[in-house]
C-alpha cells in the first residue's frame, strides 16, 4: 500500500523524471549522483508497480519463516548493494554495447530479486500440475505452485529492457552472495538489536545463534547441531 500510495504521489506531483538512472545525461553530464540513493523508491508504470506487488506479497513468507528480525536485518544489509551494484554493472557494459545500455529504470526490482533468490532456495514447492502445450499427451508443461511467482518477477525482469534485466540479474547475484557467505562476514552475521522489533537479548541471542549454525552447518543432521550448540551454550554459562 505504501509503494502504490508513493506511485502514485509520483504520478500526481509529475516528478517520475527524478527517479530513473541515465548515465548519459544524469550522471556524467549533470554530475547528480543523489540518483543513486533514491533510484529504487518507487516503480515509474503502473504495471511495473503492479507485477512488483505481486511478486513482494507472495515474498512475504520469508519473512514468516526468517522472523521480523532476520529479515529486517537482510533489508538492511541488502540495500546499500542492490543501490550501487547495478549502476555500477551499467558502467562497465556500457562500453562493451557501444553506449546502448545507457537507462536503468526506477524501482525496488534489485531488493526484490535478492529476496526471490532467498525463496528459491528455502521455499519448497507444494504441488506441482502439468500442462498439455498440444493434442498428444507427451507434450506437456510441468509446472508447480512456485510458478507463478517467478512468472510474475520474470515479467518484472523483461518490462523496460535492458535495464530491468540488469537490476534483476543483480538482485539475484547479492541474494545468492548473502546466503551463501560470499561476503564479509559481518554482513550475513549482522542482525538488528532485538528490541528495536520488541525481543529480548539473552535467550534470544541464543536462538540466533543456534539457528545460524544450523542453516551453515553442511555435515551432520540438523539435530546433531542443535545438540552441540546447546552443549556449548550450557558449558559457556557454567
Amino acid at each position: 500500500m505504501l509503494a502504490s500510495g508513493f506511485a502514485a504521489a509520483t504520478v500526481i506531483t509529475d516528478i517520475k523524471h527524478l527517479f530513473h538512472i541515465q548515465l548519459v545525461p544524469h550522471i556524467w553530464r549533470y554530475k547528480q549522483f543523489w540518483r543513486l540513493l533514491i533510484w529504487q523508491s518507487c516503480y515509474n508504470s503502473s504495471s511495473e508497480l503492479l507485477f512488483g506487488v505481486m511478486t513482494l506479497y507472495n515474498l512475504r513468507i520469508i519473512e514468516r519463516l526468517w522472523g521480523s528480525r532476520k529479515f529486517a536485518s537482510f533489508l538492511l544489509a541488502t540495500i546499500l548493494p542492490t543501490l550501487l551494484i547495478p549502476p555500477i554493472l551499467l558502467i562497465l557494459l556500457r562500453p562493451i554495447t557501444f553506449s546502448a545500455l545507457n537507462v536503468l529504470p526506477a524501482g525496488p526490482t534489485p531488493l526484490t530479486f535478492a529476496l526471490l533468490a532467498q525463496y528459491h532456495a528455502t521455499i519448497p514447492y507444494i504441488y506441482e500440475y502439468r500442462l498439455l502445450l498440444s493434442s498428444s499427451s507427451t507434450d506437456t508443461l510441468t509446472l508447480s505452485d512456485k510458478s507463478l511467482v517467478y512468472l510474475s518477477a520474470a515479467q518484472l525482469a523483461l518490462s523496460s529492457l535492458p535495464g530491468s534485466l540488469i537490476s534483476a540479474a543483480a538482485g539475484w547475484l547479492i541474494g545468492v552472495a548473502w546466503r551463501r557467505d560470499l561476503g564479509p562476514e559481518l554482513w550475513t552475521t549482522w542482525r538488528i538489536p532485538a528490541w528495536i522489533n520488541g525481543g529480548k537479548q539473552g535467550l534470544g541471542g541464543d536462538f540466533e545463534q543456534l539457528q545460524r549454525q544450523v542453516e551453515r552447518e553442511g555435515r551432520g543432521t540438523g539435530i546433531e547441531v542443535v545438540n552441540r550448540e546447546a552443549e556449548s551454550i550450557q558449558r559457556h554459562r557454567r
